[in-house]
């Protein structure tokens, strides 16, 4: 199982397919990933344990256990944990690719490109 770990957290991928991508994300408390768009993917988050602030093209909601975020190809985005507990969410790709070099960055924590 591919496992990286992040300045924000680690991710695992639960399945790689031709058609689609299942990672399972933790994000530390006030752990944030980058804002950004794909070019070739779209998503859906579904927070299973924690709560996630999440942007969805500069609008802010904090989801709750249970909630899924869909995040169409090419909308900004960014998820967030400004609490104490950790935040674990699933994170569903549909799309033509899904290689980490499709994350386009606007803005970032830790400058990365």
């Amino acid at each position: 199982m591919e496992h990286d770990i992040r300045p924000w957290g680690q991710y695992w991928v639960l399945e790689d397919a031709a058609t689609h991508k299942v990672k399972r994300i933790l994000v530390d408390p006030n752990g944030r990933l980058s804002y950004q768009y794909h070019h070739r993917r779209s998503e859906a988050w579904t927070i299973v344990s924690g709560v996630g602030r999440i942007t969805l093209d500069g609008v802010i909601k904090d989801y709750k256990v249970g909630d899924t975020a869909i995040i169409p190809q090419g909308v900004k985005h960014r998820i967030e944990n400004p609490f104490a507990e950790p935040l674990v969410f699933i994170e569903v790709q549909h799309g033509t690719y899904f290689g980490e070099d499709d994350i386009v960055r606007i803005e970032d924590d830790y400058q990365r490109v």
